[in-house]
C-alpha cells in the first residue's frame, strides 16, 4: 500500500488531514521540494534538501529535520510506493495558528508533508520529439529563489501555455530571460552553452547544476551570463530543464522554429550524457 507522511505519521493519502488554521492553507505560508526517485535512489538529495534549507531559512522557518531523519522518512516512503520511478513532494508550511493573522506567531510548529507518485511515462518520447514553448512577461514576486508554495502567478503562466498549445513559458524581466515558469533555462549559441546566473529573480535549479557539471566534465564551451530575449530568439538550441522533466529541447518559440526545428546536437550529447548518469545510479552504467 502506498503511504505518505504527515507529521511524523505514515498513513494512506486518502486518511491524512490538516486544519483550515494551517497557514499554508490561509496564506501559502510554506516552501516545498521535487525530485526523482530512479530505480529506487533518490536524485541528489543533499542539493535538494540543502535547496530546502536555503528556502526555509529565508521565510523563518527552522529546517524541521536534519539530512539523516530525511533520507529515513524518503527511503520508507519509497519503499511502500510503487516500484518504479517516482516523484517525491515535500512540503513544510509554517503550521497551525490559533488565529488567522499575517504577522508570524511564535512558537509555532511547522506541517511537513511528504508523498511520492509514480512519474509518467513518456519523458523520453517527449523530449526525443521536442517541445513548444511561448514568452512571456515575468509578473511574480521578487523572491523567486525561495520555491514558495505561493504558486498562483506560475499556474496561470504555465495555462497560457498550455492554451496556446505550448508546454512551458519561458519568462522575461527587463529584457531578460531568466527561466520557466517551472523549469530552467539553457541556450546555445555558436557552440557555447549559456544558462542565467543565479538571483532572487529565478529559482536555483538541481537539475541546472547537473547540467553544467556534466558539460563542464566533458569540455563543452559553458557559459553562465545573462541572456537578452532577442539573444534567445537567435539560439541555435533552447533548453528547459528539472529534476522530473530531465532535458526538454524546445524547437518551437512562439510560433518559430528553433534551429532547425528538432533537437539540435549539443542536446543530443548531454542527454546522452545525463542518461548515462541516471544508469550509474539505477547501478547499470558500465
Amino acid at each position: 500500500m502506498s503511504l505518505i507522511y504527515l507529521n511524523g505519521e505514515f498513513l494512506p493519502l486518502e486518511q491524512a488531514r490538516i486544519p483550515v488554521m494551517d497557514r499554508g492553507f490561509l496564506f501559502g505560508d510554506g516552501v516545498y521540494e521535487v525530485f526523482p526517485s530512479f530505480g529506487g535512489r533518490l536524485f541528489r538529495l543533499a542539493q535538494h534538501l540543502e535547496r530546502l534549507n536555503d528556502s526555509l531559512r529565508a521565510i523563518r522557518i527552522e529546517p524541521p529535520h536534519p539530512l539523516q531523519e530525511w533520507e529515513g522518512i524518503l527511503t520508507r516512503l519509497i519503499a511502500h510506493g510503487p516500484q518504479t520511478d517516482l516523484s517525491i513532494y515535500l512540503q513544510v508550511t509554517r503550521g497551525v495558528a490559533g488565529k488567522r493573522d499575517h504577522a508570524i506567531p511564535p512558537q509555532i510548529t511547522p506541517t511537513v508533508f511528504v508523498m511520492a507518485t509514480p512519474i509518467p511515462p513518456g519523458n523520453a518520447e517527449t523530449n526525443a520529439r521536442g517541445v513548444v514553448a511561448i514568452t512571456r512577461e515575468d509578473f511574480r514576486w521578487e523572491r523567486c529563489d525561495i520555491k514558495a508554495i505561493t504558486l498562483l502567478a506560475n499556474v496561470l503562466l504555465r495555462q497560457e501555455a498550455a492554451d496556446h498549445g505550448a508546454l512551458e513559458a519561458i519568462l522575461i524581466r527587463n529584457g531578460l530571460a531568466t527561466e520557466g515558469a517551472a523549469s530552467n533555462l539553457f541556450m546555445v549559441r555558436e557552440g557555447t552553452l549559456v544558462t542565467p546566473p543565479k538571483g532572487r529573480h529565478l529559482l536555483p535549479g538541481i537539475t541546472r547544476d547537473l547540467v553544467l557539471e556534466l558539460a563542464a566534465a566533458q569540455g563543452l564551451p559553458c557559459s553562465i551570463a545573462n541572456i537578452p530575449v532577442a539573444e534567445l530568439a537567435r539560439a541555435d538550441e533552447i533548453w528547459l530543464t528539472s529534476s522530473v522533466r530531465e532535458i526538454m529541447p524546445v524547437i518551437r518559440l512562439d510560433g518559430i522554429p528553433v534551429g532547425i526545428g528538432i533537437p539540435g546536437p549539443y542536446w543530443q550529447r548531454i542527454n546522452q550524457i545525463y542518461q548515462g548518469f541516471k544508469a550509474d545510479m539505477r547501478g547499470l552504467g558500465h
